[in-house]
């Protein structure tokens, strides 16, 4: 079960990743929804599985966007596993750690890949900081409000389903 869930969240930020790839928010500053979903897996299934699917989305999401294949793939990987490694070090069941934790990972991830792309291609590292924490930031909140939906929806669309019910019996 576990398995199919993390391949399904893969495949929809996959999807949805494919699909925003030319819309940006402010200030040009683009969100990763792979790498959200590959640390929001690291942090809720552990570093083996967040390596596994690190590797996996990476490596599918080098060879739809074109470039050099494996880079992605190896830089998710890292990041995987050390969000599941840091992830059961630490307690991280609030927003503000796992903020810090999307935040983090988001910036290792932009300097593994920028430094990995620097090796293969024989140049200096082209590091945008600026463009590197905007979209952490914009990754953090998205991981957090991934974190709260699947957290909370249940509960909330349970409540709503309550209410419905109870109004429902009042008219009758």
């Amino acid at each position: 079960m576990k398995t199919a869930i993390v391949i399904a969240a893969l495949a929809v930020a996959l999807l949805l990743q494919s699909t925003i790839a030319g819309m940006s928010f402010a200030a040009g500053s683009r969100v990763n929804l792979v790498l959200v979903a590959v640390i929001y897996v690291g942090l809720a299934y552990g570093a083996v599985t967040g390596m596994f699917a690190g590797c996996a989305a990476g490596l599918v999401q080098d060879a739809v966007a074109g470039g050099i294949v494996g880079i992605g793939g190896l830089s998710k990987t890292v990041v995987g596993f050390f969000v599941g490694v840091l992830g059961a070090q630490f307690i991280v069941s609030t927003p503000v750690p796992r903020f810090l934790m999307f935040f983090g990972a988001s910036l290792v991830h932009e300097l593994c890949f920028q430094a990995l792309y620097a090796l293969v291609e024989s140049r200096g590292i082209r590091l945008q900081l600026s463009g590197a924490v905007i979209q952490a930031l914009v990754n953090g909140a998205v991981g957090i409000a991934a974190f709260l939906l699947v957290e909370r929806g249940p509960e909330m669309a349970q409540r709503g389903n309550l209410r419905r019910s109870s109004s429902v019996r009042r008219r009758y």
